[in-house]
């Protein structure tokens, strides 16, 4: 078939469509992961996502890199998101609320992940740091804004966003593992001690 206008706008399209598939694989993963864990059978990633298990292969030809991958789209899921709930958000609190049940969704996907890349090469000490320097900034905004809130006050002695997330994480220790552990009520209950309403 020769090459015309409409051939190339077809090329055009084909374009992005790699990458969106991508991105659709990694939500479905990220899903099943908190659900079942990182060692979840891939057949249950690729029935979330409504595709093959070759599809999955052809994109992540092994466990360890299929599970980076959704480590790294969930920081970054999470990065962007803080902004986006302070814009949207009815106020501080609400946008904080939601964003750190977001981040506990993401702390249960993690849970494993060290295991997952045992002789893999991959360090997980440096993707550790790399969600600390990507989110600690995203939890201090959140913050700042929800004490800046009118109507209440944070109790800022030794907190910060990088306190908050570290207590956030020791609160989601075990809960993988535990369905009768209820981490985002605690960590909910954390938050309401860091915000306080003033009469």
């Amino acid at each position: 078939m020769s090459s015309t206008p409409t051939g190339r706008s077809g090329d055009k399209r084909s374009v992005g469509r790699p990458q969106q598939d991508r991105q659709g694989l990694l939500d479905a993963a990220a899903d099943v992961f908190v659900a079942s864990g990182v060692n979840a059978p891939v057949r249950e990633i690729a029935a979330r996502a409504g595709v093959g298990i070759g599809t999955i292969y052809r994109h992540f030809p092994t466990r360890a890199e299929l599970v980076v991958a959704v480590y790294r789209h969930q920081v970054d899921a999470c990065a962007e998101a803080g902004p986006r709930l302070l814009r949207e958000s009815a106020n501080a609190e609400t946008a904080l609320r939601a964003w750190v049940a977001m981040f506990v969704d993401f702390l249960v996907t993690k849970h494993g992940l060290a295991d997952a890349l045992r002789g893999d090469g991959t360090d997980p000490g440096a993707l550790h740091q790399s969600f600390v320097d990507r989110l600690v900034p995203v939890c201090g905004l959140l913050l700042e804004a929800a004490r800046d809130a009118e109507g209440h006050r944070v109790e800022t002695r030794n907190v910060s966003g990088y306190t908050l997330l570290k207590g956030i994480g020791n609160l989601c220790i075990g809960a993988a593992e535990d369905p009768l552990y209820d981490a985002d009520e605690l960590v909910q209950r954390l938050v309401t001690g860091f915000l306080r309403h003033r009469s």
